[in-house]
């Protein structure tokens, strides 16, 4: 497994921590930043649950992140910049973190995110993230100075697995960040301080589309042990009861629905195709590449799709039909088939209709 492979694996993974190998891997990142070892390490379900453990935290000490994580980093990334110049830096970079960046990036925010948003709403029996809500976190509806604060102990978390991006670029090159290293392969966020540390269980689910991206049509994209959970399509972030939707879907129910956002996640997992076919749409325009269709839909661009047939025939004969959707300026057919090769209508011309 190549080192891409290998941190792309940490990233991604779920199922319950090694926590001897983590708690071996903090106290290595103590030693290895000059510092005394944790007295105690605590452990929690989730990074939710994580934050809850820090707010409730007392003579734990000063937060010792800049020791720990940030300081290290800076100090190993100039080390290899000036050892490898401007251009291998920015090579080596390229082909390691740069090609986990994006994912885990996005993956963090969006934990940030669904744990923040719980403090703008009311406390349910169950919480906006599908589980049963931190009575620590707030017994209801919290103030902006509370939501502040939450969201500050979120940045001010080590993000372990989550960290893999940056960590995949000093793989085998920095014995400084074994440490880090070690905790983000076996566990996931954590928060060090001077006497203690809170250190996260990974995800026991994880749901991702093709591009990398949180999607599950039939339950949390993202799911820890004490029911924290997150909702997601393709990305998005949908309300739990949503999905539940999916699967009795309508034309009808498609096109009332008020929030655009929802309602294109309705199209993609109905089909345009389907759509189009049982809501009495009619073409708008025709030619011998292939049929223009307009779907228009209240508070959002329209969607148009072009409809076009394989010449080459299937084994049983058939000739298989195919929807390419395309900018909704697009008027004719041509236009539209043109633009999914990245030509004008004028300079298309196949040889063979496909």
């Amino acid at each position: 497994m190549n080192t891409v492979d290998k941190w792309r694996s940490v990233a991604a993974a779920t199922g319950p921590a090694d926590r001897t190998a983590a708690e071996e891997g903090v106290r290595l990142a103590y030693r290895s930043a000059g510092l005394a070892e944790p007295e105690r390490i605590i452990w929690a379900e989730s990074p939710r649950a994580g934050a809850a453990e820090v707010r409730a935290l007392r003579d734990a000490g000063r937060s010792v992140r800049e020791e720990v994580r940030t300081r290290p980093w800076a100090l190993e990334r100039r080390r290899l910049h000036d050892e490898l110049g401007p251009a291998g830096w920015t090579e080596l970079w390229s082909l390691t973190g740069a090609r986990l960046w994006d994912n885990t990036r996005a993956l963090a925010e969006r934990i940030r995110s669904g744990i923040t948003a719980e403090f703008a709403e009311p406390a349910p029996a169950v919480g906006a993230g599908g589980g049963r809500r931190n009575p620590r976190l707030s017994p209801g509806p919290a103030p902006s100075g509370e939501r502040s604060e939450i969201r500050l102990v979120l940045l001010d978390a080590v993000l372990g697995q989550h960290d893999a991006a940056w960590l995949a670029a000093f793989d085998g090159r920095s014995e400084r960040l074994e440490g880090l290293a070690r905790v983000a392969a076996h566990a996931g966020w954590w928060w060090p301080f001077e006497k203690a540390v809170v250190i996260c269980e990974r995800p026991v689910e994880l749901h991702r589309d093709e591009a990398g991206r949180l999607d599950s049509g039939s339950g949390p994209a993202l799911a820890f042990a004490d029911g924290f959970t997150l909702h997601a399509w393709r990305g998005m972030p949908v309300p739990p009861e949503f999905l539940d939707g999916l699967a009795t879907l309508t034309p009808t129910r498609i096109r009332t629905e008020e929030n655009a956002e929802l309602r294109r996640v309705m199209l993609e997992y109905y089909g345009y195709d389907r759509y189009l076919a049982e809501s009495g749409a009619h073409p708008v325009h025709k030619d011998e590449t292939g049929v223009l269709w307009r779907i228009a839909l209240a508070d959002d661009e329209d969607v148009v799709m072009v409809e076009v047939v394989n010449s080459t025939p299937e084994p049983d004969g058939t000739h298989r039909t195919y929807w390419l959707r395309v900018p909704p300026t697009t008027s004719t057919a041509r236009e539209g088939v043109a633009w999914t090769f990245g030509l004008r209508p004028e300079a298309y011309e196949p040889l063979r209709q496909t």
